[in-house]
């Protein structure tokens, strides 16, 4: 489970990721990321969190697909918040494929899209 202090729950905030940020696609999924806009070495602050959250519309399937799809990539998120720069805002949006894809399919397309959003990977 993700913790509390890393999950994404303002609309406001789901909205500045998705268009204000970067984002990259794969088969599975969309991975939006609005990278931290503080200074996380400015005196006296402390870097807030990175914080996740999930889209996962009815495209995808009916409610027990919808729901095994955001424990799946809420348990992959978890051990991948901590490669994002400290403050930033992630949304992950699954895309109707995703229901019918195992484990480790949603994991290569995670791993594929973070890297390619902090690592700056070919188009």
């Amino acid at each position: 489970m993700l913790p509390t202090e890393n999950r994404l729950r303002r609309r406001e905030d789901f909205a500045t990721a998705v268009r204000r940020g970067r984002r990259a696609g794969r088969p599975t999924l969309v991975v939006h990321l609005r990278s931290g806009a503080t200074d996380p070495h400015a005196p006296g602050e402390s870097a807030p969190p990175t914080r996740a959250g999930f889209v996962v519309s009815k495209a995808v399937g009916g409610a027990v697909v919808r729901n095994k799809v955001k424990r799946r990539l809420r348990h992959l998120m978890r051990d991948r918040v901590a490669v994002f720069p400290p403050g930033s805002l992630v949304v992950v949006r699954a895309l109707p494929g995703s229901g019918d894809a195992d484990h480790a399919q949603l994991a290569r397309d995670l791993d594929a899209a973070v890297q390619r959003l902090l690592g700056g990977g070919a188009r």
